[in-house]
């Protein structure tokens, strides 16, 4: 295959069964189609050892259906992986083969430790470099596992606390449930470890995320790379297990899917932090199957920055100069003498979408792209720093620092990352009205600032004229910066 065509990957799971396809086998995919049907391969499991016959029905029809679709998009790969359940069913064999008869296509049974794996490799797809423990909670099974630095440890756990399988224990008597999960958990490695953060996976586990940011309203609505601090987790846990269940679906943001299995989910979780103790749960929307094609990459691009990627995949091809983001990040560096590295990455990931809105409606650009940007899946962001890239662009299309769209929002960034955005944006906006987009342009000025004054100097003696208007952008790049003082020398 090529690396630019579509790659497909079906997860057939204990309760239901999965296509995404991505636009290409890359550090940062986006995805083109994701839809999921509801099969139930899991639900009789416990209690007869096998899948039952309409479920397995049911899947063998979405199979087919997901890969017509992904021939159809003309994907490069098409992978079908089974977890949990059919990996612990008598009739397994049934299913792959009734789907090999019906697609040609063989299914791939991955055993647990390959399941925490992968789930592990996820995240490191998903995040920069990340260190922690990873659960991944699925219909029939809970997989832990570690990722340190973007590296997947070796050692990997699989647990017989899926969702589907931890609510009829609920149903016979809650407590004793409390107490088999604190049994379990008491003898896991990490219980007397120092867990800084706890990245959970699965859409049991993002549905408490999205209960939580419906409940307090956040300005954000995405759940990916959304962190909660310890007591604000188990706070959430303990309201979602107060509920009674036929009260569940009067939750906030609780998704209509998830309404029969959010409460096992949330006591998983909750006896899950009280054992590990980390200081922050992250969501990731990023999981087994995301894992499964970032394993595939050469070892040299699983160590990009998923952001970067992902900022030059998107914004060149729709800038007017594709590597104008290039020449704006060089030029911007100037101003950011001392950044850090989580700063600079959020400067060089703002200038490649520095150009995507030329083509919008002049009155328009400011809110719709700050709106745009805010909540679109990138990866490798937490929340403040989605805001942070957007209101930059927002004032780089001349959008002001007090618009009241922005309000929410920006109540996420502290003073100083406002005001940074705000310059980064206003510095951005000055160069391109100077260069026209044009890159070379850029490379005859040099932006210096003092105490009193911010000074684009002409560096060569090619005449590059200015005007008023670059005049009047670097005025507010002066105001932005809180100097007096701007000014055009040669």
């Amino acid at each position: 295959m090529t690396r630019a065509a579509p790659v497909a990957v079906v997860d057939i799971g204990s309760n239901s069964v999965r296509l995404v396809i991505y636009d290409t086998l890359s550090r940062a995919p986006f995805p083109r189609f994701n839809e999921k049907s509801l099969c139930g391969l899991g639900s009789e499991l416990d209690t007869t050892g096998r899948l039952p016959e309409e479920s397995i029905d049911s899947c063998v029809n979405a199979v087919h259906r997901y890969c017509v679709i992904a021939h159809a998009m003309r994907a490069g790969r098409i992978d079908l992986l089974a977890t949990e359940a059919v990996r612990r069913a008598e009739n397994a064999k049934d299913l792959v083969e009734a789907i090999r008869a019906r697609t040609g296509r063989r299914v791939r049974i991955l055993t647990g430790s390959e399941e925490a794996q992968l789930a592990a490799q996820g995240v490191a797809a998903g995040f920069h470099r990340p260190t922690g423990v990873v659960g991944d909670l699925g219909g029939g099974s809970l997989e832990l596992s570690s990722v340190s630095d973007g590296r997947v440890g070796r050692e990997a756990t699989t647990l017989p606390l899926g969702a589907l399988r931890v609510l009829p224990l609920m149903a016979r008597d809650e407590r004793a449930a409390k107490r088999h999960l604190d049994e379990i958990f008491a003898d896991r490695p990490w219980a007397a470890a120092d867990v800084e953060r706890f990245f959970v996976v699965g859409g049991g586990w993002r549905a408490l995320a999205r209960i939580h940011l419906a409940t307090i309203q956040a300005p954000l609505r995405v759940v990916h790379g959304l962190e909660l601090d310890y007591d604000t987790a188990r706070r959430l846990t303990k309201t979602i297990l107060k509920t009674a269940p036929d009260q569940v679906p009067l939750l906030p943001g609780v998704p209509a899917r998830r309404t029969t299995t959010v409460r096992a989910a949330a006591l998983v979780l909750h006896r899950l932090l009280k054992a590990m103790q980390p200081d922050r749960i992250v969501f990731s929307a990023l999981g087994l199957r995301e894992g499964w094609l970032h394993r595939r990459l050469p070892a040299a691009e699983r160590g990009l920055d998923p952001l970067l990627v992902g900022a030059a995949t998107f914004g060149r091809p729709r800038a007017r100069v594709p590597h104008i983001g290039e020449a704006m990040a060089e030029w911007t560096a100037h101003l950011f003498t001392s950044e850090t590295e989580q700063k600079k990455r959020l400067r060089i990931a703002t200038c490649e979408l520095s150009d995507i809105g030329w083509r919008d409606h002049a009155e328009l650009r400011a809110l719709q792209n700050f709106h745009r940007l805010s909540e679109f899946p990138f990866v490798a962001l937490d929340h403040a720093e989605r805001v942070f890239i957007a209101l930059a662009i927002h004032r780089r299309y001349g959008g002001a620092d007090g618009d009241p769209g922005l309000d929410a929002a920006a109540s996420l960034l502290d003073p100083a990352s406002r005001q940074r955005a705000g310059v980064l944006g206003c510095a951005l906006r000055l160069g391109y009205r100077f260069s026209g987009s044009v890159p070379e342009l850029l490379e005859h000025a040099r932006l210096e600032v003092d105490d009193e004054r911010v000074t684009m100097r002409l560096t060569t003696d090619e005449d590059v004229p200015d005007s008023d208007p670059v005049r009047s952008r670097l005025r507010d790049l002066a105001r932005t910066l809180g100097v007096k003082g701007s000014d055009i020398v040669r």
